[in-house]
């Protein structure tokens, strides 16, 4: 895992260091992030997934897990999330520079138990997920393509 000293967007060299996560609930279905559609924000009113930003000196392990507490008010345990790739490479959502982030899942999520504090949550199957392709963030799609969703 990268261990740069970053801030909570970029560091001085233009590089963005996220973690985030694949969620599933209790009933086998994705929990995905309905991102509010205004300016200033990535992706406005695409369907992502949960997570952000690495703050300081924090792994992107220690990141998700807090992320994921921030945005639904859920602590999911770091023993609980499953390393599944990483990316590192040109940072497709700025003009220059760099990007590195991982990739994790969770499972057994509660719903019931979740308040999002960002967006909305999606609740919807494997199916329902690649009907909405073209919705997806590009974080969202090589989610899906790591897990080998089919049709991605």
């Amino acid at each position: 895992m990268p261990k740069g000293k970053g801030n909570e967007r970029m560091n001085s060299w233009g590089h963005r260091e996220v973690a985030c996560a694949i969620l599933i609930d209790t009933r086998g279905h994705f929990l995905l992030q309905q991102r509010d559609d205004v300016v200033g924000i990535l992706h406005p009113g695409k369907v992502g997934l949960f997570g952000g930003h690495r703050e300081g000196d924090e792994t992107l392990l220690e990141c998700v897990v807090r992320e994921v507490r921030e945005e639904l008010t859920y602590f999911v345990p770091a023993d609980r999330f499953e390393y599944l790739a990483s990316v590192d490479g040109k940072d497709i959502d700025a003009k220059s520079g760099s990007f590195s982030g991982d990739l994790f899942l969770a499972r057994d999520i509660p719903v019931e138990e979740l308040l999002v504090t960002e967006g909305s949550l999606l609740v919807i199957n494997r199916n329902e997920v690649i009907a909405m392709d073209q919705k997806l963030t590009p974080a969202a799609r090589f989610a899906m393509q790591v897990i080998g969703t089919p049709g991605f």
